[in-house]
């Protein structure tokens, strides 16, 4: 007997799932082959009624349909400097979210300083205004932070004094931020990200948080995995950045300020997921699951200290 009960969207049998691949709006991600070409299926869903507000909010980083956005309003990604977008073959969106089909982009092993060297490039890039852009994503993570009560756990941790100062001074960080040359950015450059490459430009995936931010924002989002030191990536970052976009100091403090807020902020996170077990805090650190974190806010350590003073 016919029900007419609407089926949920489901994956294809046969397709395999890619790690990390949810997340507030993404349902999953999958690798498969379609018509012979080698493709990536990512599938958003459309917030509900029970959802946060900013999922809805076009300026928001984390709103819900901007990789399909992109798309649509037919960006010109696949021609901007320094980083490009892979081919999109497909944008179906039905009544539950919207279901993304890209190539698949090979990894090439692409070096921080070459990456640095796109971000700065693709920071004089044209890319329109659009109502959806995401605008302030620093100070909306920020809110963020706020709303769980800011970084609790790392007063519990050798860096309490370092982490109560900076988030006293979170606001007028901000603003400093905010002063800056604003320029095109990717918004989630991290390796992972960009993994890529098309002769002298970046094949970068994942455009979700594309908009505009200050100016070195997202070198400090991707020194914080990177393997080279600051210097030689601002340095790579500079050359590739448009002349008389920004000074060297104006870049340098848009890094700075990212990475390190975001490093604690990511510390914080990280820790508070394991603080509530057996035994002291400080015999998690070692925690995989908390590890990574502490490395990436160990290296900014100097970047720490230029702040602080």
């Amino acid at each position: 007997m016919c029900t007419n009960v609407p089926l949920m969207w489901q994956p294809e049998p046969g397709w395999h799932p890619l790690p990390g691949g949810t997340g507030t709006s993404t349902v999953g991600v999958w690798r498969t082959v379609l018509g012979g070409r080698p493709v990536v299926v990512k599938r958003l869903a459309a917030p509900s009624d029970h959802d946060p507000a900013e999922l809805s909010d076009p300026r928001h980083f984390a709103y819900w349909r901007r990789a399909a956005d992109v798309i649509t309003a037919q960006v010109p990604l696949d021609t901007t400097p320094g980083l490009r977008a892979p081919g999109l073959t497909s944008v179906e969106e039905d009544d539950e979210g919207i279901t993304l089909i890209q190539d698949w982009v090979e990894d090439a092993a692409n070096s921080g300083l070459f990456c640095a060297l796109a971000l700065g490039r693709f920071a004089g890039a044209e890319i329109g205004e659009h109502r959806w852009l995401a605008r302030g994503q620093l100070r909306d993570r920020m809110a963020r932070t706020e709303h769980r009560g800011g970084w609790p756990t790392l007063a519990r941790t050798t860096v309490a004094d370092v982490a109560d100062h900076l988030w006293r001074r979170r606001r007028a960080l901000l603003d400093e931020l905010d002063a800056l040359p604003q320029v095109s950015q990717h918004g989630d450059p991290g390796p992972v990200n960009l993994p890529g490459r098309d002769g002298d430009e970046v094949l970068a995936i994942d455009w979700a948080t594309l908009g505009t931010g200050a100016v070195g924002a997202d070198l400090g989002l991707y020194m914080l995995a990177a393997r080279e030191e600051f210097e030689p990536l601002l340095d790579a970052y500079l050359l590739g950045l448009p002349e008389g976009l920004a000074t060297r100091e104006q870049a340098a403090h848009g890094a700075r300020v990212t990475a390190v807020l975001t490093a604690l902020s990511r510390a914080e996170w990280a820790l508070a997921r394991v603080a509530g077990g057996e035994g002291a805090l400080a015999g998690k650190y070692r925690h995989p699951a908390v590890a990574p974190y502490l490395r990436a806010l160990q290296r900014q350590f100097p970047q720490i200290e230029q702040l602080m003073s």
